[in-house]
């Protein structure tokens, strides 16, 4: 199957996903976190499909590369405010473990393409 943009890219489709679910779930927090954590991790979610389709607009390996790399920082940044906010029991334990996993396989997948592009 040939590429023909970002959109195909399974990372950027998932990384996609997983900002919509911080959305939804981000609804529910407490109305004193809206400008606090609610912001920070909205931002740090939509920033991994953002980079990645940024990265892909490049038109070179090398940035595109770069960018996949700034998607993976978010992408730890989401990792951690969510702990943070299991911690303050703003999310479950249980759904917590599910954006995990959903994390390390973007991670897993985006650590890939980083390869790929780099040899």
């Amino acid at each position: 199957m040939e590429m023909k943009g970002f959109r195909d890219l399974q990372i950027w489709q998932r990384g996609l996903e997983l900002s919509i679910l911080v959305y939804q779930h981000t609804l529910k927090f407490p109305k004193e976190e809206q400008f606090g954590l609610t912001s920070q991790l909205r931002r740090a979610s939509t920033s991994v499909p953002l980079n990645i389709a940024e990265g892909w607009g490049r038109g070179s390996d090398k940035s595109f590369a770069n960018f996949l790399k700034i998607a993976r920082g978010s992408l730890y940044e989401v990792e951690t405010i969510l702990e943070i906010c299991l911690r303050l029991e703003y999310i479950t334990n249980v759904l917590f473990q599910t954006f995990k996993n959903e994390i390390e396989e973007i991670g897993k997948m985006i650590n890939g393409l980083i390869r790929t592009l780099d040899k």
